[in-house]
């Protein structure tokens, strides 16, 4: 039988049709609590903005209730949109998580957006300021340095933050961050549960151009799934409509909140638009138990991965508490 890479959770703080924020945050809080008993590796949440159906806008401030909710688990973003943001606010926000909560902070680092260009102008105050995609590189390198051992020449300092050499992720969705992290020898993370198409090339590129780093000799390769686990096939089929029609508003650019699962899918989309869906959703495994876990190990054995993190969107808190546990125990 095929061992399975270790697991983490990746929670987007799902606002649901018939609830609040308020009920989606302390979902997450439930949340990290289970997946800290149940022996998950981490438990990211990710930066978006203007999103009726995503709580985790402010991400630093959420990561540390879900650090002090918890005891063990990593906590961190998956991620941080640097272009959002001054590398230093950064630093100064992690390093501050890094001493309340030492040895569990983790922080991905994306360089899109994650939001349209109202929301990013307002965010920076301006689209001209050093936060598109040719200043990335030089802002992961700046924010490094400000987590990197404490030096007395620097004129500008994070405290806190120097010192505490919180782990930087790089996220990424195409070759571009795979290129970047095999370059400075950093963990990466495919985003493969939204935008699959370039997983393997991604993959093949970081791994054959990796460059050793102290504190990273080896190449790790998170590779993120959408895992839905019901007692049976018919079930988890089921509650993974509402990840459908969650993608089906975005191809007809709506994101409104977590839908509610249906029966069929066939009266709400054309043809197109399920081929367009079920692109997106590729990277799935749903279903029982025995079928889940075959699907992970097919997976595993495809992408030689060093660790998934899954996304579940299940409209009710309860069974996707459950689907996290069933996935617990394969």
């Amino acid at each position: 039988m095929t061992a399975l890479p270790p697991l983490s959770i990746l929670d987007l703080a799902p606002v649901v049709e018939g609830a609040t924020t308020r009920d989606a945050l302390l979902n997450s809080l439930d949340l990290v609590k289970l997946a800290d008993e149940l022996g998950y590796t981490r438990y990211w949440v990710a930066e978006h903005h203007n999103m009726e159906g995503v709580a985790s806008s402010a991400t630093a401030v959420l990561i540390g209730q879900l650090a002090a909710a918890s005891r063990r688990i990593r906590v961190g973003a998956g991620g941080i949109m640097l272009p959002n943001h001054a590398p230093l606010t950064i630093a100064e926000q992690f390093g501050t998580l890094a001493e309340l909560f030492p040895g569990r902070i983790d922080l991905g680092l994306g360089r899109a957006p994650g939001t349209d260009r109202a929301t990013m102008r307002a965010l920076r105050r301006s689209l001209d300021s050093s936060g598109g995609e040719d200043s990335f590189p030089n802002d992961v390198l700046e924010l490094q340095g400000y987590l990197a051992a404490e030096s007395p020449q620097a004129q500008v300092r994070a405290v806190p933050g120097q010192g505490t050499e919180v782990p930087i992720w790089l996220l990424g969705s195409s070759l571009y961050s795979a290129q970047l992290a095999a370059y400075l020898g950093l963990p990466f993370a495919f985003a493969s549960h939204f935008a699959p198409e370039m997983l393997m090339q991604a993959l093949q590129i970081y791994r054959a151009t990796y460059r050793p780093s102290a504190r990273h000799p080896k190449p790790h390769a998170m590779v993120g799934l959408n895992v839905i686990v019901a007692p049976t096939d018919e079930e988890a089929q089921l509650l993974f409509t509402s990840a459908q029609q969650r993608f089906l508003g975005m191809v007809r650019g709506r994101r409104g909140k977590l839908p509610p699962p249906v029966e069929s899918m066939e009266p709400l989309w054309s043809p197109a638009e399920r081929m367009q869906v079920e692109r997106m959703l590729s990277e799935s495994i749903v279903g029982s138990p025995d079928t889940v876990r075959a699907g992970l190990a097919a997976t595993a054995e495809r992408t030689s991965a060093d660790e998934f993190i899954v996304a579940c969107a299940v409209h009710a808190h309860g069974l996707r508490r459950r689907s996290y546990e069933l996935l617990a125990r394969l």
